[in-house]
């Protein structure tokens, strides 16, 4: 069962991609302050409370980390956001990950900081969840904030680590309780290679809690990613190095902006040659296995060579008939056959090309050609 995320959206409005925030354990959606203050004049920005923490829910636990993703999945589902560009840190990392694998055609872009594909071994936060069950979260507050930041930050900002230790006090009991459950049951490195989207990885040079080591591991799972490590950088190295971050964040959302704009116009395509129906039965009908192949197709065939000015769509209609006729591909055959007598190719037309293609070809597979064309016009007709 999902819970209602308490958010902060802010930006230009419509037409602007969108960048969300999800923070780490202990904390609320105010960590993301200074990135929300410089991101949002160019993009929105969606700064989300995790359950359990801010002003979310707090359902008793315990929690998975793909509770956590489906929250996050439920909001982008209510405010009709049907991709976006996922940034996390610690926990937040965590779940987009998830996200990632899981649902891969919600996300354009991955920025992971500051978090690890498996969080040490799942005593420690069984433990800790006791503890906090037990004494509270007031209890390990300076511990965890002494992992945020590095000493000299410290030293130098004491009203930051105040604040800091303020915000982990303020967590509720269970909410953080359950989300160390969460932790100590969280192992992605078995599906590091599926997560297809552009990745950006962070690590902090001082971050105890998850090393540059954690981090290359992740970079080196992921095919499309790049790794950067900022020194000095503790856990919290969205604060501690905010411009660097907000910088490296802005670059790489802006980065696939050629990427997303093929996809767009294949789409378009798509359902220009193929119908609507056919476009919605596959976008409906895709899995987390099939749906970087359908990302695949939608960029690279109908985004790239349909969308070329050399050729107008009837002519790679006619040469599309053709060439699976040539390869004895039914399946495709079929379903062009259909949506070209649908749209501009008439059954004479049909048969023109069937001809040429036996000609040069052969005919049993164009003995196939007509016989699927033939059903095709019947078909059609009757309708």
């Amino acid at each position: 069962m999902t819970v209602a995320l308490a958010h902060q959206l802010t930006g230009p409005g419509p037409g602007a991609p969108t960048v969300v925030l999800l923070g780490s354990l202990g904390s609320d959606r105010s960590m993301w302050d200074p990135q929300v203050r410089s991101l949002s004049d160019q993009f929105n920005v969606l700064a989300v409370d995790l359950r359990g923490h801010g002003e979310s829910p707090v359902p008793d636990g315990p929690y998975t980390v793909a509770d956590l993703g489906g929250d996050v999945l439920a909001l982008l589902d209510t405010l009709a956001l049907p991709a976006v560009h996922l940034v996390g840190l610690s926990l937040g990392g965590a779940v987009s990950q998830w996200i990632a694998v899981h649902a891969p055609s919600r996300v354009h872009t991955l920025t992971l900081l500051c978090t690890s594909a498996k969080f040490g071994e799942p005593q420690g936060w069984l433990d800790r969840a006791a503890a906090v069950r037990a004494e509270g979260t007031g209890s390990i507050a300076d511990v965890v904030v002494g992992r945020w930041y590095t000493s000299e930050l410290a030293a130098r900002d004491p009203e930051l680590v105040a604040r800091s230790r303020a915000m982990v006090d303020a967590t509720p009991d269970e909410g953080y309780a359950a989300c160390c459950e969460a932790l100590a049951g969280w192992d992605s490195r078995a599906d590091l290679a599926r997560i297809a989207a552009p990745t950006l990885v962070i690590a902090g040079r001082q971050d105890p809690a998850t090393t540059p080591d954690d981090l290359k591991l992740i970079a080196d799972g992921v095919a499309n990613s790049t790794l950067h490590v900022l020194d000095p950088g503790a856990h919290l190295a969205s604060v501690e190095q905010a411009g660097r971050v907000t910088a490296l964040i802005a670059a790489h959302v802006a980065g696939p902006t050629q990427r997303n704009a093929a996809y767009e116009v294949g789409t378009l395509n798509r359902r220009a040659v193929l119908g609507d129906a056919h476009v919605d039965n596959s976008i409906k009908g895709a899995t987390e296995f099939t749906s970087p192949f359908q990302d695949f197709v939608t960029r690279t065939a109908w985004g790239d060579v349909w969308n070329r000015p050399g050729l107008d769509h009837h002519t790679r209609r006619l040469l599309t008939l053709a060439i699976l006729t040539a390869v004895g591909n039914e399946h495709e055959l079929d379903m062009h056959i259909r949506a070209a007598l649908r749209d501009d190719v008439t059954a004479d037309e049909l048969a023109e090309v069937f001809l040429h293609a036996a000609v040069y070809t052969g005919v049993p597979n164009t003995n196939r050609a007509f016989a699927l064309g033939k059903a095709a016009i019947a078909e059609l007709a009757g309708q």
